[in-house]
């Protein structure tokens, strides 16, 4: 029999524990890597939908100052999304020379093309006057 000097514990046989450092680092890596492409994705999306509003507003309102003039406000309506580099997706004008809406309804293309994902962005903006008197 071995005695143990008293005050001294005796110690477990280390194991080791190679590599494990490793696996962690790893691990938070590829966790970063997947928020970071999260994220980006999410900024892809809010810019491709403020783009698609501030496309929709001035298309929206180019159409109502032609049709102000008395031209076809759909038509520009039209020719001012393609070079935006928008879809017009609908365009429709109501009322009179003196009391109108001109609504849009435009298609924003995403930059992304995930699967599960929308390759683009509708928004619709409306623009018009009411009840003014020309000259007054």
């Amino acid at each position: 029999m071995t005695s143990v000097p008293r005050g001294r514990l005796r110690r477990p046989a280390r194991r080791p524990q190679r590599g494990s450092g490793t696996a962690l680092v790893a691990a938070v890596i590829l966790v970063l890597l997947a928020v970071t492409v999260a994220a980006l994705v999410v900024a892809t999306f809010l810019v491709a939908a403020d783009r698609a509003r501030g496309a929709a507003d001035l298309v929206a309102l180019s159409a109502a100052a032609e049709q102000a003039r008395g031209g076809n406000g759909c038509r520009t309506a039209g020719r001012l999304a393609e070079l935006n580099g928008v879809e017009l997706v609908r365009c429709a004008g109501r009322g009179d020379s003196l009391d109108f809406v001109v609504s849009v309804t435009i298609r924003q293309p995403v930059a992304l093309n995930l699967p599960l994902l929308p390759d683009g962005l509708v928004a619709t903006s409306y623009a018009g006057r009411r009840g003014v008197v020309p000259g007054s």
